[in-house]
């Protein structure tokens, strides 16, 4: 088969491995830059091209789309849909993951479990806003953040009233979120792929962060999860309609509280803690399902 994997950094772990185990299992592996494909939106013969060439004859795409480019990068995964091409993750799925608030509110639809969330527009109402999450200590979260950026802690009213104000006061749309305190600055991770999870790990942030993403120092280890959490995980990615997803969850005194669903999951981590193939599985994963008539009908759901 051949492959299209869209990365805009061909050196980054989780890309190298992508490509090393599609090609060991005698696969062709294209990466391509997502920002320098340009499309012809033709009725009846879409075409991306790339550096001057007509893309064609892809079996598959790997969509490793950055939060940065969200918008065009899903706006060139969705070509390839129009072209017929088999995308392990497709384009609306994609968009629903990145926007925090339109994935929560799919999920709390789909009866998943989360901590409790609340989004305002205006600073006017921030007292009730506080008190809809249960009061301080909680958590602020700006929608675009990533990779623990934009996430805050506020202990005390008075520290959450102005974290609100303040990030209102750059136009930052923002959630406040309930403070799980039993999970003690920790999250599981779950890599999911297809209707099973894979491999799973405890994250724990680094002295005084509550944040627990390993980018911000946090340190993790190999955990057995419930059944109660495998089920909300994979259920979570059904929800949102992809195949493959690092899906994070706290363990609270209610069960599992699913945080995220994130489309674009780096594997350097998980895989050194499950010592698991996780490459291997979404290459197998691709083998059973790149087949004809596999593409569903292109939504904006």
């Amino acid at each position: 088969m051949k492959f299209a994997l869209l990365s805009q950094r061909s050196y980054l772990y989780t890309t190298k491995r992508l490509v090393e185990d599609a090609t060991s299992r005698g696969h062709k592996v294209r990466i391509i830059n997502p920002l320098e494909c340009y499309m012809n939106i033709a009725s009846g013969k879409p075409e991306i091209h790339y550096r001057g060439e007509n893309l064609t004859g892809f079996d598959a795409v790997i969509p490793r789309i950055g939060a940065s480019i969200t918008f065009y990068g899903t706006a060139v995964v969705r070509q390839f849909e129009m072209m017929g091409v088999y995308c392990l993750n497709e384009s609306v799925p994609i968009s629903r993951s990145r926007d925090k608030l339109r994935c929560l509110q799919l999920l709390s639809k789909g009866g998943i479990g989360m901590p409790v969330t609340a989004f305002a527009h205006s600073t006017r109402y921030t007292d009730d806003l506080i008190d809809m999450v249960g009061g301080a200590p909680l958590v602020v979260k700006i929608l675009e953040g990533t990779q623990g950026i934009g996430v805050v802690l506020a202990e005390t009213r008075k520290a959450a009233k102005s974290v609100v104000e303040a990030f209102r006061g750059v136009k930052a749309n923002i959630l406040v979120q309930e403070y799980i305190a039993e999970s003690e600055g920790s999250d599981i991770r779950c890599l999911v792929i297809g209707d099973r999870v894979v491999a799973s790990m405890m994250r724990r942030g680094s002295e005084g962060d509550f944040r627990s993403n390993l980018h911000r120092g946090g340190s993790a280890v190999k955990i057995e999860i419930s059944d109660e959490e495998r089920e909300a995980a994979v259920k979570a990615v059904r929800i949102v309609g992809l195949n493959v997803a690092g899906v994070d969850l706290l363990r609270s005194s209610r069960g599992p509280a699913v945080i995220e669903v994130n489309s674009s999951p780096g594997l350097e981590g998980i895989e050194q803690v499950s010592r698991r193939n996780i490459a291997k599985d979404i290459i197998q994963f691709i083998e059973e399902n790149a087949r004809p008539g596999h593409t569903k009908e292109i939504g904006t759901g």
